[in-house]
Parts: C-alpha cells; sequence; structure tokens
C-alpha cells in the first residue's frame, strides 16, 4: 500500500518552571533538545518538528537539524494544554503518523522510537506510549495516610503486582486518531517498555544533575 509518512515532534515553549529556559538548558555541554532532536533524526521518522514560540529555541532546534513551527502564544502559556498543540500541528503539517516526543526525556533512543513505530506499523494499535516497569512501592498523601494500602496489613512488595507507570518519553497516535479524539492516545493502545535506568525525565534542576551523572558514567557520546 501507501508509504505512511511519520512525523516525530516535540514541544519546547520559552517559558518552563521547574528550570528556567528548560528546553535548551545545557546537559552534558549539549542542549537539552538536541537529545531528543537527535534520537528522531536518527530513527525511522521522515521528519523531525519543533512547535515553539521563541526565536532563542527556534534557532537552537534547527542549528539541531529540526524543522520548526511556530506556536501561536496562546498556545505556550501555564495553562495550555499539550493536546492543543498537537492539534495545531496537525492542522497545519501533512503526516500520516506522529511521534510526539517530550524534550524532558534526553535518554530516549532511535530504537526506542523504532519499536514504536514497528508496534504501530503491525496495525494492530491506533497508539502507543513508553512506559516503565514498577514494583509496588508504600505511597502517603501528604497529610500521611497510606494510599491504597493498609498500616495494618503492609502487604510484602513480591505479592502485588507491579504496574507499568508512563514514562513521558514519546506517544504514538495517527492523525485522524488525534483529530477525531483530540488525546494524544486512544483507541486500542500497545506500549513500548522503556528500562529505569534511562527513564527519567528531567523537570528540576535535581533531576538534570542525577541524568547529567548517568550519561557521564554511561560514555553518552559513544554512539
Amino acid at each position: 500500500g501507501e508509504q505512511m509518512k511519520i512525523v516525530c515532534l516535540t514541544l519546547a515553549r520559552g517559558g518552563s518552571k521547574g528550570i528556567p529556559r528548560k528546553n535548551i538548558a545545557p546537559l552534558c555541554g549539549k542542549p537539552l533538545i538536541s537529545y531528543v532532536v537527535d534520537a528522531s533524526l536518527r530513527s525511522k521518522v521522515d521528519e523531525t518538528w519543533v512547535s515553539t514560540e521563541d526565536d532563542e529555541i527556534k534557532a537552537v532546534a534547527e542549528q539541531c537539524g529540526a524543522s520548526v513551527i511556530r506556536r501561536p502564544v496562546e498556545l505556550a502559556t501555564d495553562t495550555a494544554k499539550c493536546e492543543d498543540t498537537l492539534v495545531h500541528f496537525a492542522e497545519n503539517v501533512d503526516f500520516d503518523m506522529l511521534v510526539y516526543i517530550q524534550t524532558t526525556s534526553p535518554m530516549v533512543s532511535k530504537d526506542d522510537i523504532n519499536k514504536g513505530i514497528a508496534l504501530m506499523q503491525t496495525g494492530y494499535y491506533d497508539s502507543v506510549f513508553t512506559v516503565t516497569k514498577e514494583h509496588w512501592v508504600p505511597r502517603w498523601s501528604l497529610d500521611v495516610k497510606p494510599i491504597d494500602w493498609n498500616i495494618r496489613y503492609r502487604p510484602r512488595r513480591q505479592t502485588i503486582e507491579p504496574k507499568y507507570i508512563e514514562n513521558g518519553a514519546f506517544y504514538i497516535t495517527t492523525k485522524r486518531n488525534l483529530l477525531k479524539t483530540g488525546m494524544r492516545y486512544g483507541g486500542n493502545i500497545g506500549v513500548i517498555e522503556i528500562p529505569f535506568s534511562r527513564s527519567f525525565q528531567v523537570d528540576t534542576k535535581e533531576e538534570l544533575m542525577v541524568i547529567e551523572a548517568l550519561m557521564k558514567s554511561n560514555g553518552v557520546n559513544d554512539e
């Protein structure tokens, strides 16, 4: 049949709460955004895009090899939903399948992306997203009440089924699905498991330091 056009999109607004100018904050000497753009460029996607309202981020994204779509300023506020920006992109760019990859997951690899695309191409899934397996830990609310467990019967970790958590690296869906539902996933959903060691997101300065240390110990530039 006809080739599906696959594009990758990263959202990178100028304002950010945890770290100022987070999307282009230096990580091992390169701007944060360069890692996901690079993974996308090496993967099987046809086009790599960044959506931003910010001139400096636009310039950095283009230097990294991405195409840039101007994001309307009203879609770059703290209250704007990611989905609204995805829909804006879908209304302005031609594609069949969208890999929405988050800037904050610099350890995502081209292989992860390719696995997700392959899963979509089986025709069995309407969307796919990345997960990491989490074993049970006792969670407490901020007013120190146990969440979903009983303090008198503290379970053994082994007796409780592990769960998947969204690690936020990427979400894949079709243009049709996105425009129909306005959501990043829906229908029959598949998952790509990413190991804990590469599952981290950068939202705070502390996480930036942790990831930098991990990358240095893993020899980040060895590819």
